[in-house]
């Protein structure tokens, strides 16, 4: 088997793709980016997927695709931020037919977390480690002792009078055009909530605002410890590839 495996993150508003050196955790191509179809249904985000996959030239190759939605036994449960068309796709076989490649589909804040806890900043973390990526909504990946509890979605959780992701995500901050520290006050309110539920031993916090951690961590409390991801917006690519590896055999 190639250690060369085609990552897809497929979000919202954007589609990523590119190769990654599954041994060193690496992008090893240029990433390549398209825009998410506004309509957001299957036969159109497959297209895309479609397009990127002919773009590195992998038609029959392994291919790893982090996907917003809950999925089980391949099949999308939830349709994130998407098209509710999704919701009881068999994704795997469906994306397998458009694309002929060997896919792996899995819920695109687990492969996050897959890359960093295998090559980022949860490396060897033992105790209870939970991923944010924080984007258009809020991902979450809970590992325990190095283990993944599979399609979390504290995005979702009862909060305040909706769910946390209509007022913490990025799409929050900038809808509500909180500067940095008014996002980090809102933001510290909601992981003191999902500390009081889980006590983690780590808060990684991801997605492309990770990058900017500096300027929103003021207003963390102490006790939680919060650090960004050392993979960025990479760790959605990254982690799907990774996620083949492991459990495409098992599919």
């Amino acid at each position: 088997m190639s250690k060369y495996i085609l990552g897809i993150d497929v979000g919202a508003t954007g589609t990523k793709a590119a190769m990654v050196d599954i041994d060193a955790g690496e992008l090893v191509t240029e990433k390549i980016k398209l825009k998410t179809p506004e309509s957001k249904k299957p036969e159109d985000m497959a297209a895309v997927i479609c397009e990127l996959v002919d773009r590195f030239e992998q038609r029959g190759n392994p291919i790893g695709i982090g996907f917003p939605a809950v999925i089980r036994n391949g099949v999308a449960l939830t349709a994130s931020n998407i098209h509710k068309q999704w919701i009881g796709m068999p994704i795997n076989t469906f994306l397998e037919e458009k694309t002929q490649g060997q896919i792996y589909v899995i819920n695109d804040a687990d492969a996050a977390g897959i890359s960093e806890m295998t090559y980022g900043v949860g490396k060897d973390k033992n105790g209870t480690v939970i991923l944010l990526t924080l984007g258009t909504g809020i991902g979450s990946a809970i590992f325990k002792d190095g283990l993944l509890l599979r399609n979390t979605e504290l995005g979702h959780l009862r909060y305040n009078d909706n769910i946390a992701e209509y007022f913490v995500s990025n799409t929050a901050r900038k809808r509500d055009k909180m500067d940095w520290p008014e996002y980090s006050k809102a933001l510290n309110s909601y992981l003191e909530y999902v500390h009081k539920i889980f006590y983690p031993d780590l808060l990684i916090l991801g997605g492309g605002i990770s990058k900017r951690f500096e300027l929103f961590k003021e207003h963390f409390g102490s006790h939680i410890q919060v650090v960004p991801a050392q993979k960025f917006n990479n760790a959605g690519i990254i982690g799907a590839a990774l996620a083949w590896r492991k459990y495409y055999s098992k599919a």
